[in-house]
């Protein structure tokens, strides 16, 4: 029988055996408090914050407990298989890290972006590389080995540079571009205001910009002679409130997958396809930009019905492996995670990452291994609506 994820608590039962304790938390409560711990409190309020009084973030996590596995027993399911196939890749699992804008900042070491991107490399887990970076995306990608790795476009206003920007990607090995849309202006977000905290605005996460030859030439000077150009210029840029007759132009930039993320009406999914996207990104951005807002659990199996047959990647609220598993039968192709690794990494750079990535697709192995279900096609049969919600 060949290994699967859930062996990796036979790691930690043997290791304790030896008087070996795991050096990390082994939940998301854990990671979750012991990463505010180690951050400072502006890059913590950062991450972990939503917009409003966080009621759609709360919203995004309380989705999957109106769903159930049923279990289904004397089935044998001694050998579990998780891996999918996506834009042609055979990943080994279904699980994908998220991009998240200040991850350079949540590592110790100040490259948490290059960190995360050796996690990916460890684990076969993809990446969605930011556009914020505090190392180039050349740099990022080095790193990612084996691993494919996906790069997240925030759409510059300037069409030069978003067009310099897809193409540094493609150069540099990545195998997708998400374009975010709910991004081009920032949310309301009561925990930053608090702080008086916007990291990019004090120059940090820029490495995709001031690295860039057309952001160079729109400058006039060496990035590192003036910084508050550097921030002044990116602030004018970085917003374009995208619309449908932006697709075109987008879809032109590349002949790599196109994802646009940050869909959750069947209507747009449709123009989506319609338009010539390779894939739809079911997200709410984790409840960080709009606050009153549905549930991305709830939005997500009608995206998937409009998307008919389209991959349709998810995140938002994804805290466990049993979350993974309940939004895979509800259509998503592959699920993606935000928060829970970002804790990892401050709390243990790589290692960390490559611990909650692990401990993630453990409980998700041992979850199908104890409900029944051998095969990832077998998992929309498993969820019920739990009665009362």
């Amino acid at each position: 029988m060949r290994q699967q994820f859930g062996d990796y608590q036979n790691e930690i039962y043997l290791s304790g055996l030896f008087g070996v304790m795991p050096k990390y938390p082994m939940s998301f409560a854990g990671w979750e408090a012991a990463a505010e711990a180690a951050l400072p409190p502006s890059v913590w309020s950062y991450v972990a914050g939503g917009a409003g009084d966080e009621h759609t973030q709360r919203a995004n996590v309380r989705a999957f407990e109106r769903w159930a596995l049923v279990p289904r027993i004397l089935v044998g399911a001694a050998d579990r298989d998780l891996s999918v196939d996506l834009f042609g890749l055979r990943l080994p699992s279904p699980l994908f890290m998220s991009p998240v804008g200040v991850l350079g900042l949540c590592a110790q070491d100040g490259h948490g972006d290059l960190a995360t991107a050796r996690a990916a490399a460890l684990t076969g887990v993809p990446m969605v590389a930011s556009t914020l970076t505090v190392d180039p995306m050349e740099e990022v990608a080095k790193e990612f080995g084996d691993t494919p790795g996906l790069f997240q476009l925030y759409t510059p206003t300037d069409r030069e540079l978003a067009a310099s920007l897809v193409h540094r990607a493609e150069a540099a090995g990545f195998k997708g571009i998400v374009v975010t849309l709910d991004t081009w202006v920032t949310g309301w977000r009561p925990r930053d205001l608090s702080t008086s905290n916007f990291p990019q605005l004090r120059g940090n996460c820029l490495a995709n910009y001031t690295s860039d030859p057309v952001f160079r030439a729109a400058l006039g000077k060496a990035p590192e002679e003036d910084q508050g150009a550097v921030v002044a210029l990116f602030s004018r840029i970085f917003g374009n409130p995208l619309t449908w007759d932006d697709l075109p132009w987008l879809r032109s930039l590349t002949s790599l997958p196109l994802l646009l993320k940050g869909i959750c009406h069947p209507e747009d999914a449709r123009r989506a396809k319609d338009a010539g996207v390779d894939g739809i990104y079911v997200s709410n951005h984790g409840g960080r930009q709009a606050n009153g807002g549905l549930a991305a659990l709830d939005a997500l199996p009608g995206v998937v019905e409009a998307a008919d047959g389209l991959p349709v990647l998810f995140d938002s609220g994804v805290r466990g492996g049993a979350d993974i598993v309940k939004a895979l039968a509800l259509g998503a192709t592959a699920v993606g995670v935000g928060r829970p690794y970002a804790y990892g990494l401050a709390l243990g750079g790589t290692d960390g990452v490559v611990h909650v990535l692990r401990s993630l697709l453990a409980e998700a192995d041992l979850t199908m291994a104890v409900d029944g279900y051998r095969a990832l096609a077998d998992l929309p049969a498993a969820l019920r609506p739990v009665p009362g919600h």
